[in-house]
């Protein structure tokens, strides 16, 4: 599939596709989300992170439109600092989900990502953060991860692979909650039916775009969604295989300025 000069949305993940491993963007890459701006294109992050895990980077990039957060869970205007959407996870619902996935494969550890622009990060004891940068809050116990509304869960195995701790969350949660696989280390639970297309379909509408508009760049399994949402998708070089297996192209990795190098060549 050939690409168009014709993109209204440029749809970035940040962990492993905008962002270096530092966390910072490189100037490369920031004036390369200028060029297509002065193009008329909207720049959209579309992550798993929460709201209160991007703001500051929000902020030190000097966006003002709208991000998709949460996995789809949270749509928020960067502008206003307010939630323009917001969805949540039973916390019923997801109890019973960590408990079949316990009984297929064994004792997890988990965390929570509570709702709002101000939730916290909650993890029980045992369970390592993936992202060391990303702050979070030990609990005493399980029971606690439950003390306020979540909109998400992420589940750890102390042996399993993430893809084969994936393929197992789906096959014991059903219809409970929608698993994901979004990066090292991090497989997670969100409401049924939620994901980064959803979110990207949510954005565009707000936008008053198509989402078929969209080029979207992604490194994990989670972008699936937002890839078959989108009219465009480009996977990093140091991507999932199965997100290169179904990407309209893959670039250089998210440290050689892989985003890039394509927004330079679609909009230069």
């Amino acid at each position: 599939m050939p690409l168009s000069p014709a993109y209204a949305l440029v749809a970035t993940d940040l962990d492993g596709t905008l962002l270096r491993s530092d966390d910072t963007v490189s100037p490369r890459t920031r004036a390369a989300l200028a060029l297509a701006a002065r193009a008329g294109a909207r720049h959209l992050v579309v992550t798993g992170r929460p709201v209160p895990a991007i703001r500051g980077l929000l902020d030190e990039l000097g966006y003002r439109g709208p991000a998709v957060c949460g996995q789809g869970t949270q749509l928020y205007d960067a502008g206003s600092g307010r939630l323009v959407h917001a969805l949540t996870l039973d916390r019923e619902a997801a109890g019973t989900a960590l408990g079949k996935i316990e009984a297929q494969v064994g004792p997890v550890f988990a965390a929570v990502d509570q709702e709002g622009t101000e939730g916290r990060t909650l993890i029980e004891p045992g369970f390592l953060m993936p992202h060391p940068t990303l702050p979070a809050q030990r609990t005493r116990s399980r029971h606690e991860l439950w003390s306020a509304p979540v909109m998400k869960v992420l589940v750890r195995h102390p042996e399993l692979t993430d893809d084969a701790l994936a393929t197992a969350a789906r096959e014991a949660v059903g219809g409970l909650a929608t698993v994901t696989h979004s990066g090292p280390g991090t497989v997670e639970l969100q409401p049924y039916g939620v994901d980064k297309g959803t979110g990207l379909a949510l954005a565009a509408a707000h936008l008053g775009v198509d989402p078929g508009s969209a080029i979207a760049f992604g490194d994990m399994p989670n972008d699936l969604p937002m890839f078959h949402t989108a009219g465009y998708g480009v996977a990093m070089a140091n991507a999932h295989p199965d997100l290169r297996a179904v990407a309209d192209e893959v670039t250089s990795s998210n440290e050689r300025d892989g985003v890039a190098e394509v927004l330079e060549r679609l909009y230069g």
